[in-house]
């Protein structure tokens, strides 16, 4: 029997991507314009290339999924605000590779003003600055670095003339990850769907797990879930690391083989239409929990449920992680990983040798998504309804002499993604478990691979 297909949310409007667009070019000044340039095929080797994947602040303002597109927004042009340019029309390239839009299906697809073909961009650019002053344009992007250079240069020969061009250039990333850092309702549904396909699919490899298969085994249940489900497949690279391999935090071989009495670490979330899940969960390859792995998990699983707890408007990721520290300390010492006084062990951070990383990062177009955590190096951005994160604390014995040889080479890590709510919190992952007995349970209904 076929896996149950989870109903589709509906996609983001192209009046809400409009209002993104108005949105951003309200908080520019005068005389500026904007210029946002979309991913490009990538080769992989010869003649074959990597899949395509937008470029995440473009798709942001646009929906558009096309290579090789480009917006330019010009606030209060008469002729219209929102410019796109996108591939040409080719009968040819189209019968090899798909039909393209051009430029009269990008304006009633995608809402903007007004579009042209790539063909045209040269002749047309420069009269679209014509009178800008300011070019905002994200500045780590070699291509949009390149169009400055040219508009640049033509501003140069204009000013030569008597005319007028761009002045200056400013970094346009600041201010469309701002916006992005709230999630809207839109947003919202599409990432609880990648949080459900996430979760369905965790679910899926602890039921199948057992000694014998190897790593890249439960990495095939999962990605298979994840586009089963419609998603474009994982949202990064998927981590399934048995045994000490989980101790290798961005461990992405999946090549080693699942033993008996090892736990592995599994960290893997799907994306759907661009927006990400993101979840870890460990669990015993044979589906029961040593005493010594039930005591390093109950660790683990306190630090994120109080983290987890934890969140809520006016809270900090600071605070947030400062929590997961005590806790995680704490359990360090009573399990006798770490001597001494707890605060002592804090300040010195001895703590860092099992526990490298934070625990929060934002979520949504990216996994590791866009967003300021601090207002100004000295203040902690409050939380806000509509910001999503992970809470994901984690710790990773290495199999040193001086540790006990029943924890040693255990990796351990718990991460959810969650939702500030107006009051409170929402977790998004929450259909996959992280308590000791239900996944016990889970894994006792085996389910062949």
């Amino acid at each position: 029997m076929l896996p149950e297909i989870l109903p589709r949310p509906a996609p983001i409007s192209s009046a809400e991507y409009r209002s993104r667009r108005e949105t951003l070019m309200a908080r520019l000044p005068p005389k500026a314009a904007v210029l946002v340039p979309g991913a490009c095929l990538a080769t992989r080797s010869r003649d074959s290339d990597y899949p395509f994947r937008q470029n995440s602040d473009f798709y942001y303002l646009t929906g558009c999924v096309e290579p090789e597109a480009l917006l330019v927004l010009l606030p209060g042009r008469t002729e219209g605000e929102s410019v796109v340019f996108c591939q040409d029309r080719d009968p040819t390239m189209e019968a090899w590779n798909g039909l393209r839009l051009g430029a009269e299906g990008a304006v009633a697809t995608h809402g903007v003003d007004q579009a042209f073909e790539n063909a045209e961009r040269d002749d047309c650019l420069p009269g679209l600055f014509e009178g800008r002053e300011l070019l905002y344009l994200p500045l780590d992007d070699t291509s949009a670095l390149e169009l400055a250079e040219e508009t640049f240069q033509q501003a140069l020969a204009r000013q030569r003339r008597g005319g007028l061009g761009v002045q200056g250039f400013i970094d346009v990333a600041p201010f469309i990850h701002e916006q992005r850092l709230i999630k809207s309702d839109a947003e919202l549904a599409l990432m609880r769907h990648a949080a459900a396909i996430s979760a369905r699919a965790h679910q899926r490899v602890m039921q199948g797990a057992r000694p014998g298969l190897f790593e890249y085994h439960l990495q095939a249940e999962l990605e298979h879930e994840f586009v089963w489900q419609g998603g474009s497949g994982p949202a990064y690279s998927t981590i399934v690391g048995g045994g000490a391999n989980a101790c290798v935090l961005h461990y992405i071989e999946n090549s080693a083989p699942l033993n008996d009495g090892d736990l592995v670490l599994i960290d893997a979330g799907a994306e759907f239409d661009l927006y990400a899940g993101d979840i870890t969960r460990t669990f015993p390859v044979n589906g029961r929990f040593s005493d010594a792995q039930r005591a390093l998990y109950q660790v683990v699983l306190k630090a994120q449920e109080n983290a987890v707890a934890a969140v809520r408007p006016g809270a900090t990721l600071v605070d947030i992680h400062a929590g997961v520290v005590r806790d995680l300390t704490e359990g360090l010492v009573a399990l006798g990983l770490l001597q001494g006084d707890i605060q002592a062990c804090i300040d010195e951070q001895h703590y860092r040798r099992f526990y490298l990383h934070s625990t929060s990062h934002w979520l949504g177009l990216d996994v590791h998504d866009v967003g300021m955590t601090r207002l100004d190096p000295e203040t902690p951005r409050p939380l806000a309804p509509g910001m999503v994160l992970t809470v994901e604390p984690g710790l990773y014995i290495p199999a040193d002499e001086d540790i006990p040889l029943e924890l040693r080479g255990i990796g351990i890590r718990i991460e959810d993604d969650v939702l500030v709510t107006a009051e409170s919190h929402e977790v998004l992952t929450a259909g996959v478990p992280k308590q000791l007995a239900d996944i016990e349970a889970l894994m006792a209904k085996k389910q062949p691979v």
